[in-house]
C-alpha cells in the first residue's frame, strides 16, 4: 500500500471512528506499528489529526478531513506557489481568491506577511471559499468580501447565481485561481461547471489574473472551461514544470514563475 493509500484508509476510519490506536491501525492497515507512528506524526504536522499518546483523534470536525488531506499531498510545492503567489499582491490591493488547496495557501501566506499586518484596510479579499473567509476574518486589517450562493461540500465554495449579483459590482486588481487543468488551447479549468462560472467571474472583473498551479496540473484538460489561455498574466508553478510546456505558456504571453 502507497503512503497516499494509507493516508487516506487512516483518515476515514479517523472519521468513522473519532479515536485510533496505533496497533489497531497496524492491524487493520497490515502495517508495523512503526509505520502508522510516521504515519500519524506526518499527519498531525499537517494538522490533520491530533496526536495522543498511543494513537491519534480527529482533528476538530470530520469534514475538514477531506479538504486536509487534499492538502497533504504535494504540500511543500503548493507553500512554495502560495508563498510566491503572496509577493506579486501589494498592500492595500484588491484580490479574489478562488478556492481550493493551493488558495487556502495563498490566503495563509498572506496573512503571515509582515507589510500587510495593519492598513485600513492592509487588503481586501473577495473570496467565494468558506474556509478561506472563516481564516482571514479574525484578521482586522482584512477586509473580507464573501459571494452569494450554495455551498459545495466537496470544495466549501459558494456557487451558483446568487453570486453574480456580488461580482457584479466590485472590481479587483488581481485575481489568484487555482485550477485542476491548464492548456495553452484550453485554458484554465475546473471539474464542476458552476464552480467554473463563479472563477470565470472573478477573472472578467479583475485587471489581472495569476494562476497557482502545481506542476501536474499543467498541460491537461478538464471539463468545465474557466477562461482561455489570454486572459492569463502570470502563472506560479514549481520547479518540476516540463520545460516545452514553461515554453509554449510563455509564447502564448504568460508570465511562468517556477519555484
Amino acid at each position: 500500500m502507497s503512503r497516499d493509500a494509507r493516508w487516506k484508509a487512516l483518515l476515514e476510519l479517523l472519521v468513522e471512528r473519532g479515536r485510533l490506536d496505533v496497533e489497531e491501525a497496524a492491524a487493520e492497515l497490515e502495517v508495523s506499528a512503526a509505520t502508522i507512528r510516521r504515519d500519524f506524526d506526518r499527519l498531525a504536522e499537517q494538522q490533520m489529526l491530533v496526536r495522543t499518546r498511543g494513537g491519534a483523534v480527529v482533528h476538530g470536525v470530520s469534514y475538514e478531513l477531506p479538504l486536509r488531506y487534499k492538502t497533504a499531498r504535494r504540500a511543500s510545492e503548493k507553500q512554495r506557489i502560495a508563498r510566491a503567489v503572496a509577493d506579486l499582491v501589494a498592500p492595500g490591493e484588491a484580490v479574489g481568491l478562488t478556492g481550493g488547496t493551493t488558495t487556502t495557501e495563498v490566503a495563509r501566506a498572506l496573512a503571515v506577511r509582515g507589510d500587510l499586518a495593519s492598513g485600513s484596510p492592509a487588503l481586501t479579499v473577495v473570496t467565494n471559499a468558506l474556509n478561506i473567509a472563516n481564516e482571514l476574518a479574525v484578521r482586522p486589517q482584512f477586509k473580507i468580501v464573501v459571494t452569494g450562493g450554495v455551498a459545495r461540500a466537496q470544495s466549501y465554495e459558494l456557487i451558483g447565481p446568487l453570486a453574480d449579483g456580488v461580482l457584479g459590482q466590485i472590481t479587483l486588481d488581481v485575481a489568484v485561481l487555482g485550477v485542476v487543468a491548464l492548456d495553452v488551447v484550453d485554458g484554465a479549468a475546473a471539474h464542476d461547471e458552476a464552480e467554473a462560472g463563479i472563477n470565470r467571474l472573478l477573472c472578467e472583473r479583475a485587471e489581472r489574473v495569476v494562476v497557482a498551479a502545481d506542476s501536474s496540473k499543467l498541460g491537461r484538460r478538464a471539463f468545465a472551461r474557466i477562461c482561455g489561455i489570454e486572459l492569463v498574466d502570470t502563472l506560479v508553478t514549481d520547479t518540476a514544470a516540463d520545460a516545452e510546456t514553461v515554453r509554449r505558456f510563455e509564447e502564448a504571453g504568460v508570465r511562468v514563475v517556477a519555484v
